[in-house]
């Protein structure tokens, strides 16, 4: 005689229980699902908003993505191709290539402000503006 096992559906969870989970603030779970990045499966009879456990992954997914630099417009438009059943990976790919591209130009930019403050530091002392309402240093660069 075979027996055959009933599953359990997974547990709705409230959104204290999926904040305190995952970590992300209640506030936050609330902006990300104004966003479209986060939906609640139902809500209960008392009008709380219900969570699938799959939300703790949908999280920690977009936890990972801002930490790597991507905007929350970047992550609903990934999401938004995993919710219609494809691998976003080639979005992701061109993603972080457009992200790189970012990151070196601003390297860029960042290096020539650090050599142009390295000079006012290095004419501070020798540049005399008696002019200089605040001070010289920022006032007259030259």
């Amino acid at each position: 005689m075979a027996t055959t096992t009933v599953l359990n559906p997974p547990a709705l969870m409230r959104i204290g229980d999926l904040s305190r989970q995952s970590q992300v603030p209640i506030k936050t779970i609330r902006y990300y699902e104004e966003l479209g990045l986060l939906s609640a499966e139902s809500r209960s009879e008392g009008g709380f908003r219900q969570f699938s456990p799959s939300c703790l992954q949908r999280l920690s997914f977009i936890k990972q993505a801002k930490a790597l630099g991507l905007s929350l417009q970047e992550i609903h438009h990934i999401l938004q191709i995993y919710d219609q059943g494809q691998k976003p990976c080639d979005e992701v790919k061109q993603t972080l290539h457009s992200k790189i591209q970012d990151i070196e130009q601003r390297i860029q930019q960042l290096s020539l402000l650090k050599a142009h403050l390295q000079q006012l530091l290095t004419d501070a002392d020798t540049t005399i503006q008696p002019g200089a309402v605040i001070c010289p240093i920022i006032e007259y660069q030259g």
